[in-house]
């Protein structure tokens, strides 16, 4: 009885330690989000996009070869953002319109 209590005791602590590295990793998420929409929201009506909005809030632009299999040519682009990586296209699209 003593073993398999000692052995949940391990079970839990190593739960206790992946929780804890979870719960920093979404500080550092909630971090990243509140500073990007810090810097965002000073462009909330722009109509041109310059070098300098996109510096400040975009990391990085992919662009993908493009894929002709279809029929039709289609390219993809990935955007990572400052702060927050990655939002995949459909995201943006389904929370502009709501």
């Amino acid at each position: 009885m003593s073993q398999t209590y000692e052995a949940e005791q391990r079970e839990l602590e190593a739960e206790v330690i992946r929780l804890q590295e979870e719960i920093e990793v979404q500080e550092t998420q909630i971090q990243n989000t509140e500073k990007f929409i810090q810097k965002s929201s000073q462009y909330v009506g722009i109509e041109e996009l310059t070098p300098y909005v996109l510096h400040e809030l975009v990391k990085a632009i992919y662009v993908d070869a493009p894929d002709k299999s279809s029929g039709k040519r289609r390219q993809h682009i990935h955007i990572q953002y400052d702060g927050l990586g990655f939002i995949p296209m459909n995201e943006l699209l389904t929370s502009e319109k709501a």
